[in-house]
């Protein structure tokens, strides 16, 4: 059986709870070895962190989602620096740029939309800061017309910091500008949707070694579970898919991603 990572996963969320075991052993005969839990806020990432200590398969990213920005702290930074230093922490966010739902969207003014940037560019900015510090690496979220808005606060750390760009459904493009400053690109469930046709464009043009799969689970679970609760096993379709656009053997895939992961990702390799 080919063996995949997924490198994307929320195991803290309430949904998994009542099971997590479960989850896990489900994961496991379906090949996937190691997941990534990632935090969106410090409390989960505390959650995500203890689940890493009581897996082997299991590690954690801890930051603050930028969705949830209103309520992080002004300054971060000492909590991500005492964090970081823990050796199944693997990296740091998500972090990273959404201005799917800004506050106007809800009632709010434009001047609140503006406060909500700007907090959003503060935080990205201080876990960019403290990854070049600790020297791990950065997973960014990104949603909404803002892509180059979130490479252009990347792009000065460049030479310290990758970053992988998860969820990733932007075009080819865009893709290759990930690319150039060092950074990957990951890819979920959607590759399989009947209308993720464009995701399929940019799977097939983007490298073998320069992706990695994940689920972004609960959320987004790949046909044929589509509507359903994702799981980390779900790579496995994911995976499948992703083989057949690129035309490579799920043994060649497995190798490339997996490759791909422990590059960025170096402490992976800690039990």
């Amino acid at each position: 059986m080919a063996v995949f990572f997924d490198t994307h996963a929320h195991l803290d969320y309430p949904d998994f709870a009542p099971e997590i075991e479960q989850v896990i052993a489900r994961a496991q005969a379906a090949g996937i070895t190691k997941i990534i839990s990632i935090g969106t806020d410090l409390a989960s990432s505390a959650r995500a962190l203890k689940l890493a200590e009581e897996h082997a398969g299991i590690y954690a990213v801890v930051g603050w989602h930028p969705s949830h920005v209103l309520e992080a702290p002004d300054d971060i930074r000492p909590a991500l620096r005492a964090l970081a230093q823990h050796p199944k922490v693997v990296a740091l966010g998500e972090t990273g740029l959404d201005y799917y739902r800004l506050p106007s969207t809800k009632g709010g003014t434009p001047a609140e939309d503006k406060t909500y940037q700007r907090r959003q560019a503060q935080l990205f900015q201080q876990h960019l800061e403290v990854a070049a510090e600790t020297g791990l690496n950065c997973v960014i979220h990104q949603r909404g017309d803002y892509f180059a808005d979130t490479l252009a606060q990347l792009q000065p750390f460049a030479d310290r910091v990758r970053g992988v760009f998860h969820c990733f459904a932007n075009d080819a493009a865009a893709m290759q500008r990930v690319l150039a400053l060092g950074s990957l690109v990951s890819f979920t469930g959607i590759v399989t949707f009947k209308n993720g046709q464009n995701v399929r464009d940019t799977v097939a043009a983007t490298p073998l070694g320069q992706f990695m799969l994940e689920t972004d689970c609960p959320y987004l679970a790949p046909v044929p579970y589509r509507g359903q609760r994702c799981d980390p096993a779900y790579v496995k379709e994911i995976a499948d898919t992703v083989a057949r656009v690129k035309g490579c053997s799920l043994e060649e895939l497995s190798k490339a991603t997996c490759r791909a992961a422990e590059e960025f990702f170096p402490k992976l390799a800690n039990p």
